[in-house]
C-alpha cells in the first residue's frame, strides 16, 4: 500500500470523516449530474415535433427537422456531461480538501487528550490536558478525562501509603516470631517453659497479624464498595450483639457504660455494620482510661437512623481527629499502639458510606472521643 493510500485509511478518525464527507458531496453531486442530463434531454424533446420530410434551412444547408432536433438533444446532452463531469470532479476533490482541513482542526482537541492519555503514567499521574478552546463535547470529554485522572490519582496515592502501612504492621508481628524461634531454638538449655514461654508470644504475634489481615481484606470489601445485598437492620439490636463480645473487657477496667439505645432501623447489609457498631465499641473501651465511662444512643428520625458512642480517655486536639479515621492511625498517633491494627474507624467510614450514610468525630471536653453515624432511615 502507498503512502497516499496509507494517508487515506479508514483506520484513521480523521480519514473516515473525510472519506464520508467526500463520498456524500460524491453522492449529492452524481444525483444533481444525473438530474441535469436528464432535464435538459427532456426540454429539447419538448420542442414542438414539425411533419416529418419538413425541411430547414441551416446556414444555407437544408436539414431535415427531425434530424436536426436528435442533433441538438444529443449535442446539449453532451455539453451537460462535460461542463458538469469537470464541475463534478472540482467539487469532488473541494470537498475533500476542505473535510480534510476541517477535521484536522476539530479533531485537535481529540488529539490532545490521545497525546495526555499515551503520555500518562504512574510516575506522570499529575499530568492534565486542562481546559481547551472548543466548548462542545470535546470540551467536556476533556474535562471528564481530568475528572477520572483526578480520581487515579488519589487512587494510586492512597494505594501507595496503605500498602507501605500495611507493610509496616505486618513486619512487626512476624519480626518478633522471628526473633522468639531464633533465640528459643539457638539456647541448647531451653526447656520446656522456655518452649511454653515462646509458643505463648508466636500465638499473641499471629493473632495480631490475623486480625490485621482480617480487617484489610474486611476494609478492600467496604471501601468505595457499594452493596450487594441487604435486609433491614435495627441498630439496637446491633448495639446489644456488639456489646456482649467486649463486655468481659470494659468490665475488668471498671469502665462504666450507659446506653439509650431505642429502636432505630436501617437497610443494609447486616454483617457490616454489626463490625460497625462492634468497631465503635471496641475503640470506647480499648482506648479508654481505667474506671471511665462509655455512653451510647441510637435514635431514629425521619430521614436518618443515628448511632452514637461517646467515650472518656485522653485528650485528643480536635485538629487531627480526622485524621482517626485514615488507616493506620490510632489516637492521632500514627503505628504506636499496643493494640488492635489501627483500621477501627477507617472500616467504620467505609462500611457507612457504602450504605449511603456519614460519619463523624469530636473530642469530648476532658478527654475521650464522640462518634455519630448517620444511615438512611428505614421508610
Amino acid at each position: 500500500m502507498s503512502g497516499g493510500a496509507r494517508l487515506l485509511s479508514v483506520r484513521g478518525l480523521r480519514a473516515r470523516i473525510t472519506l464520508l464527507a467526500t463520498g456524500l458531496v460524491a453522492g449529492v453531486s452524481l444525483l444533481l449530474l444525473w438530474l441535469a442530463w436528464t432535464l435538459v434531454g427532456d426540454s429539447v424533446s419538448a420542442v414542438p415535433q414539425m411533419p416529418p420530410g419538413t425541411l430547414v434551412r441551416v446556414d444555407g444547408v437544408d436539414v431535415d427537422a427531425s434530424a436536426l432536433a436528435d442533433h441538438l438533444r444529443a449535442h446539449a446532452r453532451d455539453k451537460v456531461l462535460l461542463f458538469g463531469s469537470l464541475a463534478f470532479f472540482f467539487v469532488v476533490a473541494a470537498a475533500a480538501i476542505l473535510a480534510w482541513t476541517f477535521t484536522s482542526r476539530v479533531l485537535r482537541p481529540l488529539r490532545e487528550i490521545t497525546g495526555a492519555a499515551r503520555r500518562l503514567s504512574i510516575e506522570s499521574m499529575g499530568e492534565r490536558i486542562g481546559p481547551i478552546r472548543s466548548k462542545d463535547e470535546l470540551s467536556e470529554l476533556a474535562g471528564t478525562f481530568d475528572d477520572m485522572l483526578d480520581r487515579l490519582q488519589a487512587a494510586f496515592e492512597a494505594q501507595r501509603h496503605f500498602v507501605a502501612n500495611a507493610s509496616h504492621e505486618l513486619r512487626t508481628p512476624l519480626s518478633v516470631i522471628r526473633t522468639e524461634l531464633d533465640v528459643t531454638l539457638a539456647d541448647d538449655d531451653a526447656d520446656e517453659a522456655e518452649f511454653r514461654r515462646m509458643a505463648r508470644v508466636v500465638r499473641e504475634a499471629t493473632d495480631r497479624a490475623g486480625q490485621l489481615v482480617g480487617s484489610l481484606l474486611l476494609l478492600a470489601r467496604t471501601d468505595g464498595a457499594g452493596l450487594v445485598t441487604g435486609e433491614p437492620v435495627d441498630l439496637a439490636v446491633l448495639v446489644a450483639s456488639a456489646w456482649s463480645a467486649v463486655d468481659a473487657e470494659a468490665a475488668k477496667r471498671s469502665i462504666r457504660a450507659e446506653f439509650a439505645t431505642a429502636s432505630a432501623a436501617t437497610f443494609g447489609d447486616s454483617a457490616l455494620l454489626e463490625r460497625v457498631a462492634g468497631n465503635l465499641l471496641e475503640n470506647a473501651v480499648r482506648h479508654n482510661v481505667d474506671g471511665g465511662w462509655i455512653d451510647v444512643a441510637t435514635v431514629a428520625g425521619p430521614q436518618w437512623s443515628t448511632l452514637r458512642v461517646r467515650s472518656s480517655g485522653g485528650l485528643l486536639d480536635p485538629a487531627i481527629v480526622p485524621e482517626l479515621f485514615e488507616p493506620f492511625r490510632r489516637a492521632g498517633v500514627a503505628r504506636t499502639a499496643r493494640s488492635g491494627a489501627g483500621l477501627g474507624l477507617s472500616i467504620v467510614r467505609a462500611a457507612v458510606q457504602a450504605h449511603g450514610g456519614s460519619v463523624s468525630a469530636e473530642p469530648v471536653v476532658g478527654g475521650g472521643l464522640s462518634v455519630t453515624v448517620h444511615l438512611p432511615a428505614l421508610r
